[in-house]
Formats: C-alpha cells, structure tokens, sequence
C-alpha cells in the first residue's frame, strides 16, 4: 500500500461499507459551510445523508481537518463544519496546501472527487456542478469541476448546473472533453431547481439496468471520463424557468450598477435570486440537494446489483 504525507480518515460505518462491497456515496463538505446557513445546514446535511441510506447505500461527506481527509463524518463533525467560522472552500488545487497546513476545509465538487477517487469511491452526489460562466468567452472563467470530471472515473450525481451559469457553453465543453452525460427519466438537461434549463441532454435512460450497465461499461473504457447523470429535481421542488431566468437578468443588471465584478457577482446573483423569489429558491436548493442524494443511492445500489449478478454468473 502506498505511504501518503497525508491520512485518510474513514468513518466507522465507510470503511466497513467499502471493505464489505456495499455501495457508498461521496457528498462534499462546501454545501454545509458555505451553501447554507446554521442551522438549516447540519439539517440539511442529515436528511441528505438519510436519503442515500434509504437504498441501501452509504454516506460518505467529506472534508479536510488537521492535515487529514475525512472519509465519511458523524453529526458531531457536521455540526463542526457548519458552525466553525472561516473554514476555506477547497478546491482541487488547493488540496496540497490545505493538507500541508493542517487548516480545516470545505471540500467543493472538484476536490471531493479526487477524494473519492482517492478514497475508492465511485459515485458522488451533489445539487449541481460548477459550470462554464456568462462572459467566459472573455473571462476564461469556467469551473475547475469540468477539468477535475475529465480526471477522476467517478460517476456523478447531480440536477446539472445553476441558470446562472452559460447552460449551452457548459454542454459543449462536456461534449469538447468526451465527458459521458445522460439524464435520468428525462429529455431535459436540468438546470438546479429548475427540471428546464432550456438546452436538450445528448442522451436519456429510463432504466436503471441499462444505466448500471452503461456506468460499468464507461468505468472499463481506456481514457474514459467520469460520468455526469443529471436528473431533474421534483416537480412539486421545482422553480419555473422563466421566473429564475428574470431574477437572474435583473441582479445582472444590479451587479453592474454596483461595479460588482469577478468572484462577487456569482454570489451577488444567489443573494439577489433569493430576495428577488421571497426565499422559494433557498427552499428549493435544499430539496435538490435531498433528491439528488435519494437518486444517487438508488443508481449506486443498482449498479451494486448489477456487478453482483454478473460475479454470481461468472461473468467477472
């Protein structure tokens, strides 16, 4: 086995799931320090932990503490990572120096998937990914989680990207970058709690056989990318597309009254988008984040049978 400069912390429960075979799911950490506030996010967290185990599959949040990752976490931790002030959102390349510090963490979408990779973990869940931004074509601005989805074979989750971000331009550099996409049950590519982001998905499967199968094949493919399995969130969760899309024009136009630019203006939209739609669309995060994670537990333990049935005919 090789020696890291680093420890990887499994929780109890993880190691056992991962050393017996069964099903695990990575969640990053972010979402509780910096997605919401206490205490809707230890709650949040919670739910989204019991949704996975209503498959049968298991939980793993993780997230940096005192030079060592944390493979999995119990409530006193979550509360820890949701309560604790100034703790850094890790991405991927932040990673060596957070580690190196021994500084707490919050681990994105990018750096909670080399984790899990790291980790053996081969799904991960998460509301949605970071994306391409508006102005890119100027900016360069797109999200390390596309580079970091074309590194790690890990299957994700997720109810595809905000409507803040440019849908069409993170569509085609998945398709530039071969990255597998399908939604789950829907013609859509979804857009957080939006079920329409108004861009057609490249593929769609309904069935939860053909889509384990189609994540094995993916997983024995030389070269192949992770995976991105986008799915709707609920219609009774959902926010129309046109009132986020006027929301999201109108805190633009704020944004530039206000010379707000860079990193600010993301963050100044969700703000604005929230107050603009009386809090409906912090409501509705949270409900991604729970359907999502009940999703991912039902595709993970899919995919569980699948390989299972195949080692008991001998296939494997």
């Amino acid at each position: 086995m090789r020696n890291y400069e680093f420890d990887l912390e499994y929780q109890p429960e993880v190691k056992q799931a991962l050393e017996t075979g069964q099903p695990v799911i990575a969640l990053e950490s972010n979402v509780i320090s910096h997605g919401l506030n206490y205490p809707d996010n230890v709650d949040t967290a919670l739910k989204v932990e019991a949704a996975i185990r209503l498959s049968g599959a298991i939980p793993a949040t993780v997230g940096i503490d005192n030079g060592k990752i944390l493979v999995g976490m119990n409530h006193e931790q979550i509360k820890r990572f949701a309560t604790q002030k100034e703790i850094s959102k890790v991405s991927s390349r932040e990673l060596p120096f957070i580690l190196a510090s021994g500084a707490m963490g919050a681990t994105s979408v990018a750096s909670s998937l080399v984790i899990a990779e790291l980790a053996g973990i081969p799904f991960f869940s998460s509301a949605g990914l970071g994306g391409v931004h508006r102005g890119a074509e100027t900016t360069m601005d797109i999200s390390a989680d596309l580079i970091q989805l074309t590194r790690s074979k890990v299957t994700v989750v997720c109810a595809g990207v905000k409507n803040i971000l440019d849908v069409g331009l993170t569509l085609e550099y998945l398709e530039t970058h071969c990255v597998p996409l399908v939604s789950w049950q829907s013609d859509e590519f979804p857009a957080f709690y939006c079920r329409d982001s108004g861009f057609k998905s490249p593929m769609r499967i309904d069935s939860l056989q053909e889509l384990a199968r189609a994540i094995e094949i993916n997983r024995q493919l030389p070269g192949a990318a992770g995976m991105v399995i986008a799915s709707p969130t609920r219609e009774e969760d959902a926010i129309s597309s046109e009132d986020v899309q006027h929301a999201i024009h109108s805190a633009i136009v704020q944004a530039k009254l206000n010379s707000i630019s860079g990193n600010g203006v993301t963050k100044f939209i969700m703000k604005s988008v929230e107050e603009i739609t009386a809090g409906r669309s912090a409501k509705a995060n949270k409900a991604v984040l729970i359907n999502t994670a009940r999703v991912a537990g039902e595709i993970a333990m899919a995919h569980h049978l699948y390989c299972r049935d195949k080692y008991e005919r001998g296939d494997i």
